[in-house]
């Protein structure tokens, strides 16, 4: 579906949105550029865009195909960047991403998304309220998609983090749980995250450093930042990942630890019934000079001295930490 299409000029919206077709001429005779907005285009809504903009075939495959990592491609008369998005879902404890293409040349930049993780709005009206920025022309537009999308990386990482300090209490609580699902689900996730964000790293200083002549150059010390912003993000999400192997390891030291406990306890309760039953089982025997066999308080006697030992036992072990 078509989102938005406009002409900007000098940072301004110039008039109601336009159909695609004869759109760039509007902004050639204007001197300004078009943004174009797609959602989830199929081939022939994508067809317009084409024809107008004169993209690039392989521009085109990966625009209508998604589910590309982030890179920057340079073609002879525009760029293609591709975005991954992300949001994290604290109720699931998932990431979901989103996608977005940037095919940007001479005066016109097309946005294309893909998932409910992708919106826009919020871009386009920070930089309508902004002018001078969005006068530098479509590479405005791409440092602000740029900075959204780096920025909506924050709220995935506190959320990671809030949920790895809660195994890391879960793995050392008393309550002898073993979350190990959830370390490796939760492994998982910071995975995913990790390869969305680390493969933007390249693109993105190759763009702050003037790689593609469609970069205005007075746009130099904003990706500069939003490069270092991704750096930061990066590096959080590898520790987080050195984390979690951590806590993995941790958790199976715990099981390990209570399987000796409970082996130990174990070996304790059947050492106390050992001797009880010893005792008992040799005057179960079928002999006549048995010691207090024959006498009318042998009985008494035998079962006082199997619960004596029993709880000398009990009470060595107690104090041994084995029960």
């Amino acid at each position: 579906m078509i989102v938005d299409c406009a002409v900007y000029k000098d940072g301004s919206r110039q008039g109601a949105a336009l159909p695609i077709l004869g759109s760039r001429e509007v902004a050639n005779k204007t001197g300004g550029f078009v943004w174009l907005g797609l959602y989830e285009p199929s081939e022939e809504e994508f067809a317009d865009a084409t024809t107008e903009f004169d993209f690039h075939e392989m521009a085109v495959e990966d625009a209508l195909v998604a589910h590309q990592r982030p890179k920057l491609d340079l073609y002879d008369d525009s760029i293609l960047v591709v975005l991954k998005t992300a949001r994290y879902l604290d109720d699931q404890e998932i990431v979901e991403f989103g996608e977005i293409l940037v095919l940007l040349g001479a005066g016109f930049v097309v946005v294309v998304r893909h998932g409910a993780a992708s919106p826009l709005s919020a871009v386009r009206r920070r930089l309508e309220s902004d002018p001078a920025l969005l006068g530098l022309g479509p590479s405005a537009v791409l440092y602000g998609i740029l900075d959204a999308v780096v920025d909506g990386y924050k709220p995935v990482v506190d959320g990671l983090d809030k949920d790895i300090s809660e195994l890391e209490k879960e793995v050392f609580s008393e309550a002898r749980l073993n979350p190990v699902e959830r370390i490796y689900f939760l492994k998982r996730e910071v995975l995913e995250f990790q390869q969305a964000v680390a493969s933007l790293l390249d693109p993105l200083e190759r763009l702050s450093k003037g790689h593609s002549r469609y970069i205005d150059h007075g746009l130099s010390e904003y990706l500069h930042d939003v490069h270092d912003h991704l750096v930061r993000t990066n590096q959080l999400v590898a520790s987080f990942r050195e984390l979690l192997s951590s806590v993995l390891d941790a958790n199976l030291a715990q099981v390990g630890v209570r399987q000796n406990e409970d082996m130990r306890k174990i070996s304790a309760w059947v050492a106390v019934a050992a001797v009880p039953t010893l005792i008992a089982g040799t005057f179960g025997m079928n002999f006549t000079r048995i010691p207090w066999a024959t006498e009318a308080w042998g009985f008494g006697a035998i079962v006082v001295v199997m619960l004596f030992i029993a709880a000398v036992l009990h009470r060595s072990f107690r104090a041994s930490g084995w029960l």
